[in-house]
């Protein structure tokens, strides 16, 4: 099954991708000495990826693959740094440079954070990453700045059970579930909840069941899904966040990693990325 990607404009792509991407290093040197900026480097890094997958939406060019992993490598980046002491600094590879990192972020190592951390570690098969985020205590996110309603927390609980095949597993994704209700919602916009964070929900439900013809037919409603939401008003159809489904794309990685073939087709799966036909090309 095909299912197509938005319009996005392209003209201009490349200057704007060029000028994002100088500010954006300028940023991480940043992080030497302000962890502060961590939330908004992980944007602007997920940001650039989608703007690779612009003019490259199967992710063919090995360029489109160093954006996923620089992402990657920022978002596992943020949750070392909030293990870390305050004034403390770690060297970390981001990019292809280990660079110094100042500790102390953990105001900034909330569970959305987590769950985009996590999705990108799964999409760049990086498994030790995977580990070590999964290994970061659910109650240290509660630390963090900002408030997220109860569901986020038990999603990322059932994440690491899944993961490090804690037998809670089933009981944390069914309270995740569960918690997506709209009557259960206090602080979430209800298109966001219900077109983003529930679709892998329902398709690790799937994966854990070994479904696979459910899970594809899963995979091609959450993408629909994704399409409808990053397509509700102009700002949101012109955000090249929107470009790529990450949250299906990561559990779709994670299928194919345990055996599933998926039958969806779409941009905002890139090709290449779900194929893992990039791992492995250079040191991570």
């Amino acid at each position: 099954m095909q299912i197509p990607r938005h319009e996005f404009p392209t003209r201009n792509s490349a200057r704007i991708l060029a000028t994002h991407t100088k500010d954006f290093w300028e940023d991480i040197d940043g992080l030497q000495n302000e962890p502060s900026w961590f939330s908004n480097v992980l944007a602007t890094a997920i940001e650039l990826f989608g703007e690779h997958c612009v003019l490259d939406p199967e992710s063919d060019k090995l360029e489109t693959w160093e954006a996923c992993v620089t992402a990657m490598q920022v978002g596992s980046a943020l949750f070392v740094s909030a293990r870390a002491p305050a004034g403390t600094t770690f060297e970390y590879r981001i990019g292809h440079e280990m660079r110094t990192i100042r500790g102390g972020a953990l105001p900034r190592a909330h569970a959305g954070n987590w769950i985009k951390a996590f999705w990108l570690a799964c999409v760049c098969r990086e498994k030790k990453r995977m580990t070590e985020l999964c290994q970061f205590p659910a109650a240290r996110l509660r630390q963090a700045d900002g408030v997220l309603d109860e569901y986020v927390y038990d999603w990322v609980e059932a994440l690491q059970a899944y993961w490090l095949k804690r037998p809670e597993f089933g009981d944390r994704l069914v309270t995740a579930v569960e918690g997506t209700d709209p009557a259960a919602l206090r602080h979430a916009p209800r298109d966001g909840v219900l077109q983003i964070m529930y679709p892998p929900m329902n398709l690790l439900t799937q994966l854990a069941r070994g479904d696979q013809e459910r899970f594809n037919a899963e995979l091609a409603k959450a993408v629909e899904w994704h399409k409808e939401y990053w397509t509700r008003d102009e700002d949101r159809a012109l955000t090249a966040e929107g470009l790529v489904a990450l949250g299906p794309l990561a559990v779709s990685c994670l299928a194919v990693e345990a055996g599933f073939t998926i039958t969806v087709e779409s941009e905002y799966l890139p090709k290449h990325l779900l194929e893992g036909a990039w791992v492995n090309e250079f040191p991570t």
